[in-house]
């Protein structure tokens, strides 16, 4: 898979855009890979991980968040299914299914119920190792403040917004992954 490629075809009119989405993604693409490689007993697929780290947010230029060079008409929270359909179209399943369940430490259906937010009505919990890995590794990272490595307290902090469930999540994956 050419990642580059991927994000050219859908960047290409949209370079501010691009430069923030590969910077982000470029952290947590080699916070993720630095992790699987920590961790060869969980035998993860770090080509994979490579890959679906840079293409997790392809979605996010579908969305209204200027402040990130993204002027589309989409709520932000919908990023991640939005690239999980545009990497469908390209034929990438298992790299979809990372940007999908990517969002907090994944959403559930009652969560998106609850919320009442603009998604559909199923779960979006990351579930392989490669899934949960690459979410944990984004939740250090903000693309608004692309350059700086949020401590493991902040990471902390920002999931517990989500709820009692997002904070657990994040603990298990710290306790596996730390």
């Amino acid at each position: 898979m050419d990642v580059t490629a991927i994000i050219d075809k859908f960047y290409s009119d949209n370079e501010a855009g691009k430069q923030i989405l590969v910077a982000h993604s470029k952290l947590v693409t080699d916070k993720a890979l630095a992790i699987a490689k920590a961790h060869p007993e969980l035998n993860i697929d770090i080509a994979f991980v490579g890959e679906a780290a840079m293409l997790h947010d392809i979605g996010v230029f579908l969305c209204n968040a200027p402040s990130i060079g993204c002027f589309g008409i989409e709520p932000y929270i919908k990023h991640g299914i939005l690239g999980a359909e545009l990497l469908r179209r390209e034929g990438f399943e298992q790299h979809a299914r990372v940007c999908e369940r990517h969002t907090g430490t994944g959403l559930s259906k009652d969560s998106i119920l609850a919320q009442e937010l603009p998604l559909p009505a199923q779960d979006f919990l990351p579930e392989t190792i490669e899934e949960k890995l690459i979410c944990f590794a984004d939740k250090f990272f903000s693309k608004s403040r692309p350059t700086e490595e949020k401590s493991l307290e902040h990471a902390q902090r920002s999931v517990a917004k989500f709820g009692k469930d997002s904070l657990e999540r994040f603990n298990e994956w710290c306790a596996l992954f730390l």
